[in-house]
């Protein structure tokens, strides 16, 4: 027994020691504390031999993956109660079984919860269910172990012994028809209760935020008079889990100035929503906050935090978080290894690669989507082959229609063309639209006109209305000044009904967001913007700049195709981002389309003539320009 244990063990209860919020207590210490409860005889009482399984079934953290060490450690903390119970010199009790099933709810294998519910039903004690019993049962089905079958028998069971009211059994029936995807069911639970009180109005938020149902549930949220830190989370999370972002972050605000408690879940769900706009400001006030608070990162946290960073586009940061972090688990790793290849780093992504596997992390098929962009933005082609080649042989990983979509796009960046052809005709399984697509921007790259129609064709088979393919033969045509072209693809467009998606960029400045779209004048400093956009422009020219119109509608004249460009949504953002921002402050820029090829050459020559870096993720990959040049290498 080490020194600081043998300090911490007091000779009267011992099993004070099995904090359940502790995950450093392992089996080991378990054995030392048995030990000693034995050499004293407290197992000889009852109630302490109860406490004492009931603690160390619910000692190990729950939600572990099945890879960790962590996850291990549970299982055996779990067998060794077990194991208590069989060779207990003492009847069970009901507390005892609820503990059990309690520690099989919350853990990755939920099944074995209705073991210890047959047994309780089974004693020869005659012991009953009561309501904890009832909703550790329930949450358990939840979990996706059992069926919804054993869901609805667990709901009757409830409801037969009259526990169906009571707030907790009924929360927990809320989230377990919302898990099993039956929302229908889980509002007539809640739709029961006369007078829902805050738990079971919290439940069915929570049931509607996961389900995408976020204005029905922001409508239940506005309508409580009291709301927990769950209901905030719950609500914030689900305006995170659909992409609303921006509102996200406004109710976090109003969390904080009503000063309700923030957990590891909000800020998890805060930096997913920084994340998904490119905020970085708020993001960073985030991990202050957390530093402040002097907040354990843990992995989920640790994670989020990698991922921010690396997609509001400040990856060396992310990098610095990840090398800081005391326990790392594959979701981590391959966080890391995505933002590296985001950011053209795939040396330095496939670097972490080995040093992952030298770690003894088995890498899953998410790591091999990174390892593959790795090898595609670093050129390397033969590597990138012998990499896939490894998922099935060394790893056991079937390829998925992404694994092989970066095969292509690894050709296409080469300018093997052919050799991508042979790839996708060689594939086991239908090539699926991305790989089309691969191939279709590789021959807007090279100007392969008969190859790009090809691609397209087989595109559009497959999503007849992804506008993106129709975009990128135009802009094919379009380079090559085949105007006939360019029409008989809006023509087409229009035929079937397919619209181009408008282009929305989005800007944070001083910890706030602007959202700009193309031609947009709806922002409060538009006269301002309006201004600079002539001054980018003005200066452009003198630095030589020639704007690259062939792209734009071919049937306007020349001057006016050029206005048409400067309106472009990120030209917008850029141009407020030079006025709104501090001198030589970077400006970093989300934008939900592919960057047109006139934008891209401009920002390149903005960064030189205003000594400005400018960081723009547009929907495939970052962009870092500085000094008028792009990370991407004019490929992207």
């Amino acid at each position: 027994m080490t020194t600081s244990l043998r300090n911490m063990i007091t000779r009267h209860n011992p099993i004070t020691l099995l904090d359940s919020s502790c995950s450093t207590v392992t089996v080991a210490h378990v054995h030392q504390i048995h030990a000693q409860l034995l050499v004293h005889g407290h197992l000889n009482h009852p109630l302490l031999f109860v406490q004492f399984l009931a603690a160390v079934a619910l000692l190990s953290p729950s939600n572990t993956t099945p890879s960790s060490p962590q996850h291990h450690e549970r299982q055996l903390l779990l067998l060794y109660s077990q194991r208590l119970l069989d060779c207990s010199p003492h009847p069970p009790t009901t507390f005892v079984l609820n503990s059990l099933i309690r520690a099989h709810s919350r853990g990755p294998d939920p099944a074995p919860a209705f073991r210890f519910y047959r047994r309780l039903l089974c004693s020869p004690d005659a012991l009953s269910p009561d309501r904890f019993t009832f909703t550790f049962l329930v949450s358990a089905c939840g979990r996706g172990g059992p069926s919804s079958a054993a869901g609805a028998i667990a709901h009757a069971a409830a409801l037969r012994r009259g526990f169906v009211s009571d707030p907790h059994v009924h929360s927990a029936l809320i989230r377990m028809y919302a898990q099993f995807g039956l929302l229908d069911a889980a509002r007539r639970v809640f739709d029961e209760l006369p007078d829902p009180d805050l738990v079971s109005r919290t439940a069915m938020l929570g049931a509607l935020a996961a389900a995408g149902d976020i204005d029905l549930a922001r409508d239940l949220f506005d309508s409580m008079r009291c709301r927990d830190p769950i209901a905030w989370n719950a609500m914030i999370a689900g305006y995170s889990q659909v992409g609303r972002s921006r509102e996200a972050l406004e109710l976090f605000s109003s969390m904080q100035l009503e000063g309700v408690r923030v957990s590891v879940a909000t800020l998890v769900s805060i930096l997913t929503a920084c994340a998904h706009l490119g905020a970085l400001d708020q993001g960073k006030w985030v991990h202050a906050y957390m530093q402040k608070n002097r907040l354990r990162v843990t992995v989920t946290l640790g994670t989020a935090l990698v991922d921010m960073y690396s997609k509001c586009g400040d990856v060396g940061r992310g990098m610095d978080v990840f090398w800081r972090m005391q326990e790392k688990n594959v979701y981590t790793w391959n966080t890391a290894m995505s933002g590296l290849a985001m950011h053209g780093a795939g040396k330095e992504c496939l670097d972490l690669f080995e040093l992952m596997k030298e770690h003894g992390v088995l890498p899953t098929g998410v790591t091999f989507v990174s390892v593959l962009r790795g090898c595609s933005v670093a050129r390397l082609v033969e590597e990138g082959r012998r990499h896939f080649d490894s998922m099935r042989d060394q790893y056991g990983i079937d390829p998925w229609h992404e694994h092989y979509g970066c095969i292509v796009d690894l050709y296409g960046r080469a300018g093997r063309l052919d050799d991508a052809v042979h790839f996708i005709n060689s594939m086991p399984i239908e090539p699926h639209a991305g790989a089309w697509g691969a191939l279709l921007n590789a021959c807007r790259i090279y100007r392969n006109i008969e190859l790009g129609e090809y691609a397209m064709k087989k595109m559009v088979e497959m999503e007849s209305k992804n506008h993106g393919a129709y975009v990128l033969l135009s802009n094919i045509y379009a380079e090559s000044r085949n105007w006939g072209g360019v029409n008989d693809v809006r023509e087409s467009m229009k035929a079937k009904g397919v619209r181009k998606e408008p282009g929305c960029s989005v800007i944070e400045v001083g910890g706030e967001v602007h959202e700009f779209f193309v031609g947009d004048n709806s922002h409060p400093r538009y006269r301002e913007i309006e201004v600079m956009l002539r001054e980018i422009s003005r200066r452009l020219r003198l630095a030589g700049y020639a704007a690259k119109t062939n792209a734009v509608m071919f049937d306007i004249e020349e001057e006016e195709k050029e206005d048409a460009l400067c309106w472009h949504s990120e030209k917008l953002a850029i141009a407020f981002g030079l006025i709104a921002s501090g001198e030589g402050a970077s400006i970093r820029i989300v934008k939900n389309l592919r960057v047109c090829w006139d934008c891209h050459d401009a920002t390149k020559l903005i960064s030189k003539v205003f000594q400005r870096d400018i960081v723009v993720r547009d929907r495939n990959r970052f962009h870092h320009f500085i000094n008028g040049v792009c990370s991407c290498m004019d490929y992207w």
